[in-house]
């Protein structure tokens, strides 16, 4: 009787963190639809130039999402373990690094924007568009820093309703701003109500302008929410650099930052062999992921809440509630998202109809959406196990598991069929799916074996931080 109460306690716990991450998770996920279905009104040539930099936009941000773990592994085992002192200081961390790293990203982007087209071999006429779009949405990293690091550190002390109604405002500015910069001005008719729709028409540039000024306002209004939390808040303590939490943080991130990164590159390559199929067939690549993560939202709106509540749970040295966490929230997920691949199965060709008009577009699209439908379980759960594994600060092992399966699985499977077999899209999907069914067996078997208990400190002998 006691096991099942603590069971429902844990769901309620899960439950609890997980729904204001998801909301968010789905918000973000409108806008993204949002974004692309605006832009693929205007053409495939513009979802092409927006969709082929969405990788390397994944590759800059690996860093700030690795220094995010970083720094929650770290805040939820002193949470756990009741070290006020290196809660508070964290968060001055926490600051110092936004404004650093954010700073040296920006500049770095910028510098590479002219080139980036080129680099990952976008015909000519795209070159142009996705160059602007890149730089654009790039130049506030200072901001989209502040959002990324400071969420991180709010979410580790289980305040993650904060980061949601942040993130839904950035998302309601960045679809007003669409509607007024992609088009130009236009006739609009709500029922008996008729107006003119003012528009700058921009263009791809209007969306990327937009996007920049969400994460401008969402990185002021994420270092006001950090300000004002009364356990992380920099005020009251010294503004210099603390070696030793610093430290720990980067322990922790760097490995993620390199999976991440490595990850990112094989996308980046991933996306330059799809780009060699044409201008049809990268346009349905990139629409068909925008359309997949919607149905993937439970798995990184969960993943938080297995990263805090196991980072709690080793912080309190409670090896029979991180165990029961991990697998609770892992089958959970899993559950969730294999109804949520059902549903992708079966209208495929209604969600890539929300971004484009294009027949040979949605045809492609529906092909490549109804493969991975198959793997969503198995992403779920590789989301999650990965979560877990950063929680504890054990990032090495999602570090060997994501380099050995996007280079060994879908990097050199898509070189195969793309440039030695002639294959199209639906096999490069394929190859993704691989990739994810890899990833989670990996995972999966690692965590069962254990030994991440002794390296994690649990056992006698294994390390202590």
């Amino acid at each position: 009787m006691r096991r099942a109460e603590d069971g429902r306690a844990l769901i309620a716990q899960i439950a609890a963190l997980s729904w204001p991450t998801i909301v968010e998770q789905a918000l973000q996920t409108v806008v993204q639809f949002a974004d692309s279905a605006m832009v693929g009104r205007i053409g495939a040539q513009a979802s092409a130039s927006v969709g082929m930099t969405a990788s390397v936009t994944w590759l800059v941000n690996s860093p700030l999402w690795a220094m995010g773990v970083g720094f929650t592994a770290v805040i939820a085992r002193a949470d756990g373990a009741g070290d006020e002192r290196t809660v508070r200081r964290a968060g001055t961390q926490a600051l110092l690094l936004a404004l650093a790293l954010g700073a040296a990203l920006g500049a770095v982007t910028l510098a590479v924007s002219p080139a980036l087209p080129v680099w990952l071999g976008a015909q000519e006429e795209l070159r142009a568009s996705a160059s602007a779009y890149f730089a654009i949405v790039c130049l506030p990293m200072v901001f989209r820093a502040m959002l990324i690091l400071f969420g991180s550190v709010l979410r580790a002390l289980h305040d993650t309703k904060t980061p949601m109604l942040v993130n839904t405002l950035v998302n309601a500015i960045n679809i007003a701003l669409n509607l007024l910069l992609i088009f130009g001005s236009r006739r609009v008719a709500l029922g008996p109500l008729a107006f003119t729709l003012p528009g700058a028409g921009l263009g791809v540039t209007g969306a990327a302008i937009a996007t920049a000024i969400a994460y401008a306002v969402g990185g002021l209004l994420m270092l006001a929410a950090l300000l004002a939390n009364a356990r992380a808040t920099p005020r009251g303590v010294p503004f210099r650099l603390d070696r030793a939490i610093m430290g720990r943080c980067v322990r922790v991130g760097m490995p993620v930052a390199l999976s991440r990164v490595g990850s990112c590159l094989g996308q980046v390559v991933f996306s330059s062999q799809v780009t060699r199929l044409g201008t049809t067939a990268l346009a349905a690549h990139s629409l068909a992921i925008t359309a997949e993560q919607a149905f993937y939202i439970p798995g990184y709106g969960m993943q938080a809440a297995a990263s805090t509540l196991c980072g709690n749970a080793l912080g309190a040295r409670d090896e029979r509630l991180l165990t029961d966490t991990a697998r609770t929230i892992t089958l959970l997920c899993a559950a969730l998202m294999a109804l949520t691949g059902g549903v992708l199965y079966l209208i495929p060709a209604q969600m890539m109809a929300l971004f484009t008009a294009d027949a040979a577009v949605i045809a492609a699209g529906v092909k490549a959406l109804r493969i991975v439908a198959l793997s969503e379980p198995f992403f779920g759960a590789s989301i999650i196990l990965e979560g877990v594994f950063d929680g504890m600060g054990d990032t090495r092992t999602p570090l060997a598991i994501s380099i050995a399966c996007m280079w060994g699985v879908r990097i050199l499977m898509t070189f195969v069929c793309v440039n030695v077999l002639g294959l199209g899209l639906t096999a490069v999907w394929c190859c993704m799916v691989a990739d994810n069914v890899t990833r989670c067996l990996l995972l999966a078997a690692r965590f069962a074996r254990g030994r991440w208990k002794k390296d994690v400190g649990l056992l006698p002998g294994g390390a202590a931080d």
